[in-house]
């Protein structure tokens, strides 16, 4: 099988899988600990789902914001939050990217525009909307990048952002990425619909 061409050269797709191989150790780590009770709360991790955060943030500058759910220990470090910050707000230190107060569901940097793990399923996308409009109505080039589990795909505040993005064209977008469960409940339980993206042509999104 002849391999796909590709824009990036040699050094930039070796780059990238150590990316993604770090991403992979560092949560397998954070795994550990936790297991070991060495932080507490919840611990939500994004192993599998390397690649894509990889790839997306890889496209964008300095300028632009990145907005997750709880799965986001691995998209904060690419979008430049440094690793300790990280592991230091896991283990509830002042050290950490929130001050130790958020923890795994809540990592935040305003100076790296990444504006959080939000534990509210869906919850980001109408503050990535909102971001969105900011960013138009200041005519920046910018852009908000608003990652959502498929779980997220069934609330009805999502459908709402989706709906005020492409009524007023607004510089978002949204990433859904479907690991097939809904914490415990399989998506094929809550929806009839394969192909979660396909929710898009209803309100005439690309």
């Amino acid at each position: 099988m002849a391999a796909e061409k590709t824009s990036l050269s040699n050094e930039q797709l070796i780059d990238h899988y150590k990316q993604m191989v770090f991403f992979r150790r560092f949560e397998e780590r954070m795994n550990l600990a936790y297991t070991k009770q060495k932080f507490s709360g919840f611990c939500h991790l994004h192993i599998g789902q390397e690649a894509l955060a990889v790839g997306v943030q890889a496209t964008l500058t300095d300028h632009d914001y990145v907005i997750s759910g709880y799965r986001s220990h691995t998209q904060a470090i690419g979008k430049g939050i440094p690793p300790e910050q990280v592991v230091s707000e896991l283990f509830g230190k002042h050290a950490g990217c929130s001050k130790g107060k958020g923890g795994s569901m809540h990592m935040f940097s305003h100076k790296q525009r990444f504006l959080g793990g939000h534990g509210i399923v869906g919850g980001q996308a109408p503050l990535a909307t909102g971001v969105a409009f900011s960013i138009k109505y200041q005519k920046k080039p910018e852009v908000i990048v608003c990652y959502l589990g498929d779980a997220a795909m069934n609330q009805g505040v999502v459908f709402e952002s989706f709906n005020m993005a492409s009524t007023w064209d607004l510089p978002v977008l949204f990433i859904i990425e479907n690991n097939l469960y809904g914490m415990g409940t399989a998506i094929t339980r809550t929806t009839n619909i394969e192909n979660l993206s396909d929710r898009a042509l209803g309100f005439n999104m690309d």
